[in-house]
């Protein structure tokens, strides 16, 4: 007899373009739909990646609350409990603190198995998040971390080492294989062909060392006055009950930029969904973040073989082999960041070598297909009741 499909929901806040976000997309779109029949919920239907999420065809709920507790929390949860009984769902798995909260407790009342994944080290928790995150995952059956480092601080913070599981993140190679420099980015950014572009992907928090950055881009530029700068993607809050652009951060940057005389030297392009595209046409990678769980723009920047900067932080050294296939620096140095920017822009040698060395790498330990297949695995064990098997796979 044929196997029944395990009915698998995953539960994230809403469908930003963060990594978290990204990732749980490209692994719904590559569950072997033979094996898994997949639903996704929410707490609000919003965020740049909802038409692919809504291009899956699968089941979406929205739970919208304001706050993880009161009477209209409660009802989401009593609704949620219902629902997870009327699709017989039998693996829970949620993304980051406000579905886990949400969403955990009701999934064990009612007798599912729970696995929460966690990809950072806690910096964007308060106290008690912490607190309050630790206190439910003592409830779920399995906690993914998609790094080392993460999993580490997971146990320095008295998680139980035993439900850790480390699956790194993957990346679709086919999507960066094929150089597309036909000019329309630089173009459409004003950015003159032949000038080198030093880029930063990033959602504009605080904690991405964005100041950082364009304080290096002031000490590049000095150096290598023909360089370009260019910061692409974007932040928002949620205010009101609803989800809102944060123009506030990015006009503090335009300003820390135009005091430091950068003026026509950098471009904040806000959200683009074109990444493959804006990494051809990339000479560097900055990632000069302050905290990192396993940032897929390294990844990405890697898999397009171009090379990257970033700072000694979370994951980053696991991805990144220093002086191998990019440079590592120490995060808040803005100094040391724009040395290390330097000495890639004015060797070009060494800068096709990160290159190359890079898509290796990413090709070697980091597909898309590694993380499904392990993540797949991961899934039917804990529907089984399986203990996890093993400690996390070693990358050179």
């Amino acid at each position: 007899m044929p196997r029944e499909r395990l009915r698998l929901l995953k539960f994230l806040t809403v469908f930003g373009m963060g990594g978290t976000e990204r990732q749980a997309v490209a692994l719904g779109r590559a569950l072997a739909p033979s094996r898994f029949a997949l639903h996704i919920a929410c707490l609000r239907r919003w965020g740049h990646l909802l038409g692919e999420i809504e291009a899956l065809g699968v089941p979406l709920a929205e739970y919208g609350i304001d706050r993880l507790y009161g009477p209209r929390t409660l009802r989401a949860q009593v609704r949620f409990a219902s629902d997870l009984r009327r699709d017989r769902i039998q693996v829970v798995h949620t993304y980051n603190f406000y579905p886990t909260v949400f969403a955990v407790p009701v999934a064990k009342l009612i007798g599912v198995p729970a696995v929460v994944s966690i990809r950072d080290t806690g910096v964007y928790l308060s106290s008690w998040q912490r607190r309050v995150q630790r206190l439910v995952c003592r409830l779920a059956d399995r906690i993914v971390a998609n790094a080392e480092a993460v999993r580490q601080w997971l146990v320095t913070d008295g998680y139980d080492p035993r439900k850790i599981a480390v699956i790194r993140n993957g990346v679709d190679l086919s999507a960066f294989g094929v150089s597309r420099c036909d000019g329309r980015v630089r173009q459409e950014l004003g950015l003159r062909a032949g000038v080198p572009v030093v880029t930063v992907l990033s959602r504009l928090k605080p904690l991405k060392g964005l100041e950082d950055f364009v304080d290096a881009a002031a000490l590049v530029a000095q150096r290598v006055r023909h360089a370009r700068f260019l910061i692409v993607g974007d932040g928002h809050l949620v205010k009101d009950g609803g989800v809102v652009p944060d123009l506030l951060y990015r006009e503090a940057l335009e300003g820390h930029a135009r005091r430091l005389g950068l003026d026509g030297r950098i471009t904040f392009a806000g959200f683009r969904l074109d990444i493959p595209e804006v990494l051809s046409e990339a000479t560097v990678s900055v990632l000069p973040s302050l905290s990192e769980g396993l940032s897929n723009v390294l990844l990405e920047s890697m898999a397009a073989g171009v090379p990257v900067v970033a700072t000694r932080v979370g994951g980053n050294p696991e991805v990144v082999v220093d002086g191998g296939t990019g440079l590592l620096v120490p995060p808040r140095d803005p100094a040391a960041l724009a040395r290390a920017i330097c000495r890639v822009l004015e060797d070009a040698e060494l800068a096709a070598s990160f290159g190359r060395a890079g898509q290796r790498r990413i090709a070697e330990h980091f597909s898309l297909e590694r993380m499904v297949t392990e993540t797949e695995q991961l899934y039917l064990n804990v529907q089984e009741g399986a203990s996890w098997a093993g400690s996390p796979r070693r990358i050179p």
